[in-house]
């Protein structure tokens, strides 16, 4: 007979007699060692009964553990405690799976930036050389010349700034700050599938947000707020995949049915200078709620690793005391590596053509799928979100020809009216009336029909 976990060490924690307060017992004995991976779970009538709970109370407790990672159930073998120190495979490496096995002669799967458009190193290289490297611990973290140029171009009045090593650690840092086990967390759909695998991972309760062409539907975000929201995310500008940027009359709209909730806006805005659209937070409207998010990757090299923050003190000071207690800072280097690209005319004007050639390269594709009648949503961006009848065979038919795109399935919270691929339409450099009705082919491939 299989050996149960030790109930004593759950009942000991248990604090509130509700499922949220059982998950916190569960994972308390976990960190403490009393449940170890592979412990098995009693039915759930046991553990109800033992524990003096309702067994919907007991089951409710047990669906938080799992989405989080921290349980798994499977079925006659029943409930038991997941080994956390084996990463499972995520959304992210679910969405890339099967397209970095092969070998594109166009990967239009990645997300990332081209790399003939990012500006170049050279002409800013040799400030941060000649003015040596820092070798005091004790200096700022950020650098005092960048912080400057940073608060003149963010999109809302702000004091102090953060520098953090790119968008998902400053998502990152938020999420395990400010977040509790079992918080309900409302995230546009579709999203990032990086964003829902942190998430899920802090043990958050996540509550998909339909979008339309101006941004999340307020409609939607007002049912939401009917149970506490601990956090809401948004990609302000060219959200991934969908390419929306959230219209400033959209943003004053959500801003208004945030007011007073005490629910953080946390704003993720990683198009950066890529992005057409002009900058828009709800910080504007909300300071006191908003933590607002601006990454350098796509505009000025993803291996920078960087990102600004800017958030409420009550934020921002947990968040810098977590990083005391860790790596510190971010390369103060590479902080004069960026403050050197944000002030260079040269790399300022590289910027700016590359801005203008990834929105014709997205015009010049989403125009000739127009043609074959396959409509794209959204305006900005390097990524679309292409509807298909059969998602597999869309990939398949592109792969037979040398193009790789990603599944939407990982992208997604709840099913669509249709399936989707996202194809990053940025590393379309040549012949986009071909690329485009290669995609539109694979669209209707299974007989999909225009609406």
């Amino acid at each position: 007979m299989a050996k149960f976990g030790d109930l004593s060490a759950i009942e000991e924690r248990l604090e509130q007699p509700t499922a949220r307060g059982l998950a916190n017992a569960v994972g308390g004995a976990i960190r403490d060692g009393r449940l170890v991976p592979g412990a098995k779970l009693p039915p759930i009538r046991q553990v109800a009964a033992q524990l003096h709970l309702s067994p919907t109370t007991v089951s409710a407790g047990w669906a938080l553990l799992a989405r989080s990672g921290t349980i798994r159930t499977d079925g006659r073998r029943g409930t038991t405690v997941a080994d956390t120190a084996a990463a499972p495979a995520g959304r992210y490496r679910r969405a890339l799976e099967g397209t970095h096995k092969t070998e594109f002669a166009l990967d239009l799967s990645t997300g990332v930036p081209d790399p003939a458009l990012l500006p170049r190193l050279d002409g800013v290289l040799a400030g941060p050389l000649t003015a040596g490297i820092p070798g005091n611990y004790l200096d700022e973290p950020v650098l005092p010349e960048l912080q400057e140029v940073l608060r003149a171009d963010w999109p809302h009045p702000v004091g102090e700034l953060v520098v953090v090593d790119g968008a998902m650690d400053a998502l990152d840092l938020v999420a395990r700050t400010v977040l509790r086990f079992g918080d309900r967390v409302a995230v546009e759909n579709p999203c990032f599938p990086p964003l829902v695998d942190l998430l899920e991972a802090v043990g958050a309760q996540l509550v998909p947000l339909p979008m339309d062409a101006d941004g999340v539907e307020p409609d939607a975000l007002r049912e939401a707020l009917r149970a506490p929201l601990a956090a809401v995310v948004l990609q302000p500008r060219a959200q991934n995949p969908t390419g929306i940027s959230t219209t400033p009359e959209r943003a004053e709209v959500l801003a208004g049915l945030l007011a007073g909730t005490g629910t953080l806006v946390v704003e993720d805005d990683s198009a950066g200078s890529t992005a057409v659209s002009p900058p828009v937070s709800l910080a504007r409207a909300l300071p006191e709620q908003t933590a607002h998010i601006r990454s350098f990757s796509k505009s000025h090299g993803p291996d920078l690793r960087l990102a600004a923050m800017s958030g409420p003190p009550d934020v921002i000071g947990p968040i810098v005391a977590r990083r005391q207690q860790g790596q510190g800072w971010s390369s103060r280097l590479l902080q004069r590596i960026l403050h050197g690209l944000l002030t260079d005319p040269t790399a300022v004007a590289a910027v700016a053509a590359a801005r203008a050639e990834y929105a014709r390269r997205r015009a010049a594709v989403v125009a000739e799928l127009a043609r074959h009648r396959v409509v794209v949503g959204g305006t900005d961006g390097i990524n679309i979100w292409v509807p298909v009848l059969d998602e597999a065979a869309a990939i398949v038919r592109l792969a037979s020809q040398g193009v790789g795109v990603t599944p939407g399935g990982p992208f997604t919270l709840v099913p669509a009216e249709s399936d989707h691929i996202r194809v990053t339409v940025g590393l379309v450099a040549e012949r986009p009336a071909e690329v485009g009705a290669q995609l539109a082919a694979a669209a209707r491939t299974g007989g999909w029909r225009a609406r």
